[in-house]
């Protein structure tokens, strides 16, 4: 038997080995269509390609594409289960030609690898073509050799493909596959084509035309070609099956679910088995691919898909959480092809069964009220829309689980009594937000909000998206379109992060048809409205689609800033102790403040042990893995919480680095909505260039990685060889040579500063003439500019000592400052102060005051030129006092 993992293979080794790149499949959520909820078809990552905006290396691909149809048009989800052939997720093998190949080669190759390579008998086959496509049903004639009564002719839009009301167009030409006439049915086109005997395997689009806006159909210059053939289908058919749900891939999953709800796969739970197995295939692959359940957007459809499943889990009798233990047979059967499934294993299992854990709290009591209103309905009776809200605001559940819960019943549900009780809800939030006392400032935003939702944020995967804008914003008010000049912008998606956490929000442009924002800043309002402002090129309109970049430089330095702050926190913890808790911190792109509760600074040694610590887990290169729990269920597991963060019920857990080569446990798990590096090593290099006090009991480290680091050496290597060569030494030698010039200098300083004091004092006969003789008693009067003003009292006394009886008034002039010191003996003190005579002195230079005792006094001053002045003053002072 092929195995459904064989014929995927088969596909794409047969494409690949006939010059197609085989290209792997593009994440669920479409970043080049903003107009879709999910990726629905394998022509969607090429959609900028078939209409010349994109250009690629190739011109030929083959993919195998992940698609979900459980959002918007395109929703398969309320027959999942009780169908043969409805699925949320399923994959879609393709190929494709960009103006290469046209129909000839696409049907010959259709053809070949179906009966050839696949095996399929050639009478069990039919084609359908548009009913004028004539040269389709002439290349099946010749290469597939069908006679005309198996090439069907279709005149319905069935068999015509259009991107949109204009654009690229095209007819299709699908291939049937007859399962006999034990089936009820009947051939496309016929009275019975909507049973079961023909099913189709393949479409083949021929893209020839383009759809003009007023109605004209033009031929393209390039022909391309886009096929689609949905796996699931094509394994029922090459394993014999008439039902999806049969071939091997499903069956171990609905087995899977069987044995761990110890229940029969085909007995009166068949439903629910094959439910919870489509079911587990959509929530887990949406997860890898960055969708978390919420109450928005594409985060909402993957709860609703989630609560279904688990619904039926119920029904089978689990008591206990059972998706997530499904989620190994998945990974056993899909792993393979889809690795990302393995990377995100412990953010998936994580995320079921913390969602069917909460859920299961609720599901009884909603269970519970929800059958004791539908028993008082009658056998088709509606259930009152306030009844079904109730159920979705109190116990969480969607209104589709109601009316799906109910539908088995027979019964309904009121849709415009539920949408009075949501209208009637939200005008309480309007009402309390008015008395909230930011209605001033951020009114604009909560009315936005619930006009356009919650922005859906991409950037955790990637750093370019499509988006519609869905808001504009310009000089406070919402416009419909704007023309140049500041500008703020909302889209339904995005990749730019806005900022909190004390990340920064991202920088970049958003390119429309007749316009760009350079976005200079983005940032968040209410949670998850993201405003992106900048300033505005040509114009934009609401409704628009534009292109979202962003600046991918930057967001590499603030990712590496981010995730070198988590290292950086846990190594504090280490070598400081568990005291250390985050107080702010600050993540940009030159780089990390990180604020920490730390009582005393931080010695050399201790920065140079976390210095290390977080360049050891650096060069480990460990993955850096993101879970999703509780916020008491992450801190029980050791995870710590982010200062000044505001968590919700569920929080992503970042955990990275490894303790060391052998222990593979992780170094540190934090709670954190950020962007951060796919592996440590991204980061580079970690350097603190500082730890400096904030407040009482908080120190402030900043720090930078990566080619900050480098530059950073760089610079020091560079004032260190100015310095070598400045001194004539060998770097290495640097600090013997400081040393000796330092101590040199020393010795210098002391040498002058004695020679000063015996100048001062008189040496070498220049005192003596200094002395002066008032009213019979030695007045030395000396200004000794260059000495410390600390010197200065003890040169004072060794003059009194000299003088033997007498005053001593010295002027300093040091760095710009005058410092005066006044000395009286002690026989002189009952006649005159220091203190008296210093303040005359310092009056006259600049100053104030001054003090000390009666033989000893200073004081200072601000004006060099008046020190001559000051110390006659003080001359004719002491004159007068000693006189009297």
């Amino acid at each position: 038997m092929q195995t459904a993992n064989d014929i995927r293979a088969k596909f794409l080794s047969y494409f690949g080995e006939n010059g197609h790149e085989v290209v792997a499949s593009s994440p669920l959520v479409p970043r080049n269509d903003p107009t879709l909820m999910f990726t629905n078809a394998g022509m969607v990552q090429f959609k900028n390609v078939f209409t010349g905006q994109e250009k690629r290396d190739y011109a030929r691909a083959a993919t195998s594409q992940k698609c979900v149809r459980a959002g918007g048009k395109h929703n398969d989800l309320d027959n999942v289960g009780y169908t043969a052939r409805h699925h949320t997720f399923f994959e879609m093998l393709g190929n494709f030609s960009f103006g290469d190949y046209f129909k000839e080669q696409a049907i010959e190759h259709a053809w070949t690898l179906i009966t050839k390579e696949y095996g399929l008998a050639k009478d069990k086959l039919l084609v359908t073509v548009y009913h004028d496509d004539h040269e389709a049903a002439g290349y099946w004639k010749k290469i597939a050799g069908l006679p005309e009564d198996r090439i069907i002719r279709i005149a319905t839009s069935d068999n015509f493909w259009s991107m949109g009301d204009t654009g690229p167009c095209g007819p299709c030409s699908e291939i049937f596959y007859d399962h006999g006439d034990k089936i009820w049915g009947g051939p496309p086109g016929s009275a019975d084509q909507d049973g079961d005997r023909f099913i189709e395997i393949w479409n083949l689009v021929f893209m020839q035309f383009e759809q003009m806006a007023g109605g004209e159909r033009v031929s393209l210059p390039r022909p391309s070609i886009d096929t689609g053939m949905g796996l699931e289908r094509l394994s029922a058919v090459l394993q014999g099956k008439h039902d999806n749900y049969d071939v091997d891939l499903m069956r171990s999953l609905i087995e899977a679910s069987a044995h761990a709800s110890n229940s029969d796969p085909d007995g009166p739970h068949k439903v629910s088995h094959r439910v919870i197995a489509d079911h587990l295939r959509s929530s887990a692959f949406l997860i890898a691919d960055g969708v978390l359940p919420s109450n928005e957007g594409r985060g909402y459809v993957l709860r609703r898909i989630m609560r279904r499943a688990m619904r039926h889990a119920h029904i089978i009798g689990a008591r206990e959480p059972l998706l997530w233990k499904l989620f190994p047979a998945l990974d056993a059967q899909m792993g393979k092809a889809y690795p990302e499934l393995g990377r995100a294993g412990a953010l998936i299992t994580e995320t079921l069964k913390l969602e069917e854990t909460r859920f299961k709290q609720l599901l009884d009591r909603g269970l519970k009220l929800l059958g004791d209103e539908s028993g008082k309905l009658g056998d088709k009776g509606v259930l009152p829309g306030n009844v079904a809200f109730t159920l979705y605001d109190t116990y969480g559940f969607p209104l589709d689980l109601t009316q799906d819960v109910l539908r088995e019943q027979g019964k309904s549900v009121d849709l415009d009594g539920f949408n009075t009780s949501m209208e009637a809800q939200r005008a309480k939030a309007r009402a309390a937000w008015a008395g909230s006392g930011d209605a001033a400032t951020d009114k604009i935003w909560f009315e936005l909000r619930e006009k356009v939702g919650a922005t859906e944020f991409l950037g955790y995967d990637t750093e370019a998206a499509e988006g519609q804008i869905v808001a504009i914003v310009v000089d406070g008010q919402p416009v419909v379109e704007a023309k140049g000049g500041n500008v703020t912008i909302i889209v339904n998606q995005t990749p730019f992060y806005g900022e909190s956490g004390g990340q920064q929000g991202d920088t970049g442009t958003i390119q429309g048809a007749s316009g760009s924002v350079a976005v200079a800043d983005t940032t968040k309002k209410l949670g998850d409205l993201f405003i992106h402002t900048g300033v505005l090129t040509g114009s934009v309109k609401v409704g628009e689609a534009v292109a979202l970049t962003v600046d991918n430089v930057r967001r590499s330095k603030i990712r590496a800033n981010h995730s070198a702050t988590h290292l950086l926190h846990e190594a504090l913890r280490r070598v400081l102790g568990e005291h250390v808790t985050q107080k702010g911190s600050l993540v940009a792109p030159e780089r990390l403040r990180f604020d920490i509760a730390q009582p005393r600074p931080i010695t050399a040694e201790e920065i140079r042990t976390v210095e290390r610590s977080v360049n050891a887990r650096i060069r480990l290169n460990s993955e850096v893995t993101t879970r999703l729990m509780t916020p008491e269920k992450a801190i029980e597991e050791g995870a710590m919480a982010l200062f000044g963060e505001k968590y919700g019920e569920e929080v992503r857990v970042v955990a990275m680095g490894f303790e060391d080569e052998s222990v593979k446990g992780r170094y540190s798990v934090e709670l954190c909505g950020g962007t951060h590096v796919r592996r440590t090593g991204d980061i580079g290099a970690f350097k603190i260039l500082s730890e400096s006090a904030v407040a009482a009991g908080v120190r402030r480290i900043e720090a930078i990685t990566g080619e900050a680091v480098l530059d950073y050496v760089d610079g020091e290597e560079a004032l260190l060889g100015q310095a070598a060569s400045t001194l004539k030494v060998a770097t290495n030698d640097l600090p013997t040579r400081l040393a000796t010039l330092i101590e040199d200098r020393k010795r210098l300083e002391r040498e002058l500063l004695e020679a000063r004091k015996q100048l001062a004092s008189g040496g070498g006969g220049a005192g003596a003439s200094a002395v002066q003789e008032i009213a019979g008693t030695k007045f030395l009067a000396r200004r000794l500019d260059g000495v410390p003003a600390r010197e200065l009292k003890g040169m004072v006394d060794q003059m009194k000592k000299d003088l033997g009886s007498g005053i001593v008034a010295v002027a300093a002039v040091d760095e710009g400052k005058v410092s005066l010191v006044v000395g009286v003996t002690e026989d002189l003190m009952a006649k005159i102060s220091a203190v008296d005579l210093v303040r005359t002195g310092a009056e006259i230079v600049g100053g104030k005051g001054g003090g000390g005792r009666p033989d000893m006094a200073q004081a200072g001053g601000a004006d060099p030129e008046q020190i001559e002045a000051a110390l006659a003053a003080m001359a004719k002072l002491t004159e007068s006092r000693l006189a009297n």
